[in-house]
């Protein structure tokens, strides 16, 4: 490694997301709950999207130079009227989407499970707005586009099996009847599907297996778009669910979507999940890269035996890192950043910024509720090992009110340490976790009227929080409790969806307003 090179690994690290080495990249490349990714190029620039379910906006979206350092610059769904999630939980919302580029638009085609199903939208300047819902009359889940020859076609899997259509795409209507054309090959939950054209061949690819450990990818081609198909004789190119990867960290690949850079090489990215604490994975699906090598007339081969690693020692792109978020958020700009989002559709009048602070306006919906947005902003936590914290202050309280940090998995999971007012109207810092039916309120610490300001803190570990609370500005800290990694895992605590940091605030009569000064989210050097 040269000097430049070590500066740049250097100046990476104390940034806290380090995506780049000397001789390749690390897996992945966009780390925390960022699952079901559907990728385009667009000359020299490559544009990524996400599945967000029940969170607020939805569907986030990214920008690449090199497939390996991705900036997110906005939401695709950023509005209510794009975006209906009353009563989304985290088996609901938005399901997979997929992006793709036709004659100077962009389109995003996706699932709103709870609500009207198959739609798309599209724009032709990614971070400047889409438009409103074109919906779609072909059901199933995972839509995706198809453009040739001014024609547009629609793949996705109701009947469970992959069905295809030729629509138009401004309007949504359907054009020909929908024609069932590929089955998979005998794995649970045909879905994902997307075709791809090259050296004559329609190409479809498709993941199979669930989405947990079995996942897996498929693909099959024909001469004719509407098929007959052929299975690749050498599927699964893309599972960890055999011998090879058995001891491989990284499980439950599928879910994927390939590109073609200016170059010529040909790339997959896919979701998976890191384990940690034994089976369990809490930072929900990730997404990740893998090189392709795709001959002519041949099937694409993933990473040369179908698996993919967190090191990867490949041939990349010219690298070409992007600036990355402060640790510290400040709350000094006029709007919190893109990594913010709300549990379902968030009555925005409950919060403001002003003075370098964040304020919550407390309401009586509580972060057990399962069908209304709480006062709550919450980010993914993304690396396995981190420290989050944030101090706060409480403003009109009245007993019963509480303002503070959760570890947010699901309305009936989740860990939350915070100050509240008690009944008997003193104030005090409560740890306390909510685990299916069980409440339970692990500690009190009665404070005095002079602790106005409270910095509150979280320590991930892979098997364990811990949670801390510091009276002096943060310069000590003193332990709580820990509490075990796994009750807010997706095995456990179910789900499709990752855990959350969240700073939030609620009161039984719906007054009182919290401040947050800061937050601060700092990974560990030593875990991505």
């Amino acid at each position: 490694m040269n000097k430049s090179q070590k500066f740049l690994t250097s100046l990476l690290l104390t940034s806290g997301w380090l995506t780049i080495n000397a001789d390749g990249y690390r897996n992945p490349i966009i780390p925390g709950f960022h699952p079901d990714p559907s990728v385009v190029a667009v000359g020299d620039d490559f544009y990524l999207v996400n599945s967000s379910f029940c969170y607020f906006p939805g569907v986030p979206i990214f920008q690449s130079k090199d497939l390996v350092n991705w900036q997110q610059i906005g939401h695709v769904l950023d509005r209510e009227s794009q975006l209906n999630l009353k009563g989304a939980n985290v088996w609901g919302g938005i399901y997979a989407p997929t992006i793709r580029y036709d004659n100077g638009r962009f389109y995003m085609i996706t699932t709103n499970v709870s609500n009207k199903g198959n739609f798309l939208v599209h724009t032709t300047d990614p971070s400047k707005g889409w438009s409103d819902p074109v919906w779609l009359a072909q059901g199933g889940i995972d839509p995706s586009l198809y453009f040739e020859d001014g024609r547009c076609y629609m793949v996705s899997n109701p009947d469970v099996g992959i069905w295809l259509c030729e629509i138009d795409p401004l309007t949504g209507r359907q054009l020909t009847e929908s024609k069932r054309i590929w089955d998979g090959t005998g794995g649970r939950h045909p879905e994902a599907p997307h075709i791809y054209k090259k050296d004559g061949w329609y190409y479809l690819l498709i993941a199979e297996g669930g989405t947990e450990m079995g996942h897996s990818v498929t693909i099959a081609r024909s001469r004719n778009i509407d098929g007959p198909y052929t299975p690749n004789p050498s599927n699964p190119i893309l599972c960890h669910f055999n011998r090879e990867a058995q001891y491989n960290p990284i499980q439950g690949t599928g879910h994927a979507d390939l590109v073609q850079a200016s170059d010529g090489s040909w790339w997959l990215v896919c979701l998976a999940f890191r384990q940690q604490n034994g089976a369990h994975h809490l930072l929900g699906r990730e997404t990740y890269l893998a090189p392709v090598r795709w001959d002519k007339d041949a099937w694409p081969v993933v990473n040369g035996n179908g698996t993919i690693g967190l090191e990867m020692d490949v041939a990349t792109l010219p690298l070409s890192p992007v600036s990355q978020k402060p640790q510290r958020d400040d709350f000094t700009s006029p709007t919190l950043g893109h990594e913010w989002v709300w549990l379902r559709n968030p009555d925005m009048t409950n919060y403001r910024l002003a003075d370098g602070t964040l304020h919550i306006k407390a309401t009586d919906v509580t972060l057990d509720d399962g069908n209304a947005s709480p006062s709550m902003v919450l980010r993914r936590q993304q690396h396995i090992s981190f420290t989050a914290s944030t101090e706060v202050s409480l403003k009109d309280a009245t007993p019963g009110m509480e303002a503070g940090l959760t570890v947010y998995a699901s309305e009936p999971s989740h860990y939350d340490l915070y100050l509240t007012r008690t009944a008997d109207g003193h104030r005090a810092i409560a740890l306390r976790y909510r685990l299916n039916e069980l409440t339970h309120v692990e500690k009190t610490i009665p404070l005095s009227e002079r602790d106005s300001k409270v910095e509150l803190r979280v320590e991930g570990k892979p098997s364990a929080y811990t949670f801390f609370y510091s009276l002096d500005g943060g310069k000590t800290f003193e332990k709580i409790a820990s509490m075990n990694t796994r009750y807010l895992s997706t095995e456990t605590a179910g789900g499709f969806t990752g855990t959350f940091i969240g700073l939030f605030a609620t009161s039984p009569d719906g007054n009182g307003e919290a401040g947050f000064n800061h937050f601060d989210y700092i990974p560990e050097q030593t875990n991505q």
